[in-house]
């Protein structure tokens, strides 16, 4: 290694061959015995730059991974971005399809919707590209510090170790976490084709005296749950986002097993079981539902609470936040007690109707034929609960059969 300027010492003129760990800085021999130096660790320039290459390497493995990571949501949410224009796309078409089917003054109000449909999506869309753009700032500005980290290390150990403040200081860079996903940044599906019929029929009203009208009582939730593990689901009428296997009814109020659908990811997507929840929660009173189970072998209905959890296996119990039958095999029903216990069946259930009453903390199933109690369950509920939905695997994919939500007819007289 040639002698420079840089290579002595300023105050003695001597060559600077050791390295101060108290200071980490240069020093001569004259400065490593002075009062200033005499206490501290020095060690020879070749020993200490290889000390700082290790150290330095270690640190910079720790900034690649975070890079790894950034990169990795950064795929993610472009993912999401399409995931958003393609929900939007669908959505659109399924509300004009929806007021096809109502009469000619609907059509303001389905213009209504599509521009705040529109709106969400240009919101959605423009909050995920400053997200994009964020990240990838993060992106640009760390790949420019490793380079500069990467370039320090290739530089002679004098000026490694000259310019070693300056590169730990770049390895101090902090870096946060990347934000979450949540099903608030994908499109409100239900909230632009839940209950259509309802909402407009009871608009038209206005121009006769009386209504019949289908009401459903609630939607499916159409972004709680993995749609990238399994296989396929149906909905229209709930919030929800479901497994990669469903397909959903025309007002999200049926779910049925189906091909597999890829999806983003986000936390409340459930991936270790095929369910859907409600899209409306409940933290008070009386509710009840009517579920028609069709044909399928293998179901569950019931409520659970918010809290399930989404990522991990699950066992449907009140310990882990479920109250929910089912039936097995297509022969057997059974209360998800621990352990669970097989429940008296004459013959299968088409319409079950579950009741709620949460003050009271029991969820009661009811065979809505003969109004007969299948079973009851009683707890205290201390969270939001949500209306539970499981069609379950079917192995013919062509002849699965759907869980519905059962219309309720209503009358409406408009005066």
């Amino acid at each position: 290694m040639s002698t420079t300027n840089q290579d002595k010492c300023f105050l003695h003129n001597q060559k600077r061959n050791s390295f101060c760990h108290n200071d980490e800085e240069l020093v001569c021999l004259v400065c490593q015995q002075s009062k200033e130096h005499k206490v501290h660790v020095c060690c020879p320039v070749e020993e200490a730059a290889e000390q700082k290459k290790t150290e330095i390497s270690a640190s910079l493995e720790s900034l690649k991974k975070k890079l790894k990571v950034l990169i990795n949501t950064k795929e993610q949410w472009e993912e999401i971005k399409t995931h958003i224009q393609t929900q939007a796309c669908e959505t659109e078409t399924g509300i004009k399809e929806e007021f096809k089917k109502l009469h000619q003054f609907l059509k303001e109000e389905e213009n209504t919707r599509l521009q705040a449909l529109k709106q969400e999506e240009e919101t959605k869309t423009q909050i995920m590209c400053m997200k994009l753009e964020n990240i990838e700032e993060q992106i640009n500005t760390l790949s420019s510090t490793i380079n500069d980290i990467e370039t320090a290390l290739k530089a002679q150990d004098v000026q490694l170790l000259q310019d070693y403040k300056k590169t730990k200081k770049m390895l101090q860079w902090k870096i946060g976490e990347p934000e979450v996903i949540r099903v608030y940044h994908l499109i409100n599906s239900a909230k632009h084709l839940g209950s259509l019929k309802f909402s407009h029929l009871e608009e038209g009203g206005r121009h006769c005296q009386m209504w019949w009208v289908k009401e459903k009582d609630f939607t499916l939730n159409l972004s709680y749950f993995q749609l990238t593990e399994f296989y396929g689901f149906q909905f229209l009428l709930f919030w929800i986002q479901t497994l990669p296997i469903s397909t959903y009814s025309e007002e999200l109020s049926c779910v049925q097993y189906s091909s597999k659908k890829l999806l983003p990811n986000n936390p409340e997507r459930l991936v270790s079981r095929i369910s859907v929840l409600g899209a409306t929660g409940f933290t008070s009173g009386k509710h009840s539902w009517t579920v028609d189970v069709g044909q399928g072998k293998d179901w569950y209905i019931g409520v659970a609470l918010d809290s399930i959890q989404r990522k991990n296996t699950i066992f449907l119990s009140p310990a882990e936040g479920f109250w929910v039958i089912g039936l097995s095999n297509g022969d057997s029903l059974w209360a998800q007690t621990t352990p669970r216990s097989k429940l008296p069946m004459k013959e299968k259930p088409n319409r079950i109707t579950v009741e709620l009453d949460y003050d009271r903390g029991k969820v009661v199933f009811i065979n809505a034929a003969d109004s007969t109690k299948i079973h009851t369950f009683k707890d205290k509920f201390t969270e939001k609960v949500f209306p539970y939905f499981s069609p379950g695997l079917c192995k013919d994919v062509q002849n699965a059969s759907p869980l519905t939500i059962c219309p309720q007819i209503i009358k409406v007289k408009v005066e």
